[in-house]
């Protein structure tokens, strides 16, 4: 199945936010990427029909094994692609935003080659996270 580049968004932020705060709601998804509550809304009820999302009855919402996978690959390759950027010498405001416009088109072969380079040449480390 084809998942849209604004689903992974969705995804991807809920797992940030998670990471940050634990639980999330959709104000908090609503307050991250700055869209509408009723876009949200939308969003949210379609991640569910998917199933990616589930929304406990307190409107806490939790990501599927399904959504997760997404979630984590997106947000690695954010990760990965921020610090290579950064260490060419990229600011890392510009860095966080190309790799955000990026990190959903790349081929898998050319974010391996990527990686492998990073990891090869003074490395970026798995660990280090950075913030949309």
């Amino acid at each position: 199945m084809k998942i849209y580049e604004s689903a992974e968004d969705y995804l991807e932020a809920i797992l940030v936010l998670r990471e940050r705060i634990g639980l999330v709601r959709s104000i908090d998804v609503v307050n991250e990427l700055g869209y509408s509550k009723p876009s949200v809304s939308v969003a949210m009820k379609k991640l569910r029909e998917n199933g990616y999302v589930v929304v406990d009855g307190e409107g806490h919402i939790r990501l599927t094994e399904d959504g997760e996978a997404i979630a984590s690959r997106v947000y690695s390759r954010h990760r990965l692609l921020t610090q290579f950027f950064i260490r060419l010498g990229v600011s890392p405001e510009v860095a966080a935003a190309d790799a955000c416009k990026i990190e959903h088109d790349l081929s898998e072969e050319t974010f391996e080659k990527i990686k492998a380079h990073a990891q090869q040449h003074g490395g970026v480390p798995e660990s280090e996270s950075m913030k949309k």
